[in-house]
């Protein structure tokens, strides 16, 4: 994160922590001879488990971080993995109090199954072309990768990096010849990484967080083809109020400074 990204996630944290308080303070005072408050719903150590697409892995990483600097009470504990198959795990019963996913049709299997407390976009993402550092086969855009000669990985179509490739791929007429369909987007990272792919499409973000051991190659079009996080806590949450306080944290300005620095558009 930039030092000019850190500051404001500070500055946030500062004023609403300072709110906090204060609000506290009225609500103890009351009236003379009135109840005390409650305590709140993180007097406990409270453990939130976050369910989050692969593609934002890094970014629910600083996130958890930060959230816990504000709620020293508050264990964040995060699982990655495919949109599509963290949704039908929360589906079939796994404990989670909240799901971000990296497109809105995962999302509406938890809608749909009354798992989901008003969901809300978050971010937004567009794909790239990936290919190791220094472009060992020559890969000049979006049409190489119906090349039979070249090794190619795409996210597999069930997962939302994998529909939005085809929808790419069909726009731009072309038929792609993958070697490897993987079941997320990082999983189509580490083939790049490890010089097992010359070419793949992964999201912005995934180009920008492998540093220089990758190369990105702009793709025409792809500002057509837009996922759409959204982030929701669940009905189910065994941690209710702090996972409201995390949604709220994730979609408000301290959260927007993190992903707008790791390059996630705006909704």
């Amino acid at each position: 994160m930039t030092r000019s990204a850190a500051a404001a996630v500070a500055v946030a944290f500062a004023l609403t922590t300072s709110l906090a308080t204060g609000l506290v303070g009225c609500a103890s005072a009351g009236e003379a001879g009135g109840p005390a408050s409650s305590p709140s719903h993180e007097a406990e150590p409270t453990t939130l488990t976050v369910f989050a697409a692969a593609s934002l892995t890094d970014a629910f990483g600083e996130l958890a971080a930060h959230f816990e600097a504000g709620h020293p009470n508050v264990d964040v504990v995060l699982n990655s993995g495919g949109s599509t198959a963290l949704a039908q795990q929360v589906v079939e019963g796994a404990p989670v109090d909240v799901f971000a996913s990296a497109a809105e049709a995962p999302m509406a299997t938890i809608v749909d199954a009354g798992l989901a407390i008003d969901p809300v976009v978050f971010a937004t993402n567009t794909l790239e072309l990936v290919v190791p550092a220094g472009n060992p086969a020559g890969v000049t855009g979006l049409a190489d990768l119906a090349n039979p000669d070249l090794r190619v990985a795409l996210c597999d179509t069930t997962v939302p990096c994998g529909a939005a490739s085809g929808q790419l791929l069909a726009r731009a007429g072309v038929t792609a010849a993958p070697d490897t369909l993987e079941s997320d987007v990082k999983a189509v990272l580490t083939k790049v990484l490890l010089g097992e792919v010359d070419a793949a499409l992964v999201y912005r973000t995934d180009v920008a967080a492998a540093g220089d051991d990758v190369e990105g190659i702009e793709v025409p079009g792809a500002a057509s083809v837009v996922n759409r996080y959204p982030i929701a806590a669940l009905t189910d949450a065994a941690a209710a109020g702090t996972s409201a306080d995390f949604v709220a944290f994730v979609t408000g300005p301290a959260g927007r400074s993190v992903l707008d620095d790791l390059g996630f558009g705006a909704p």
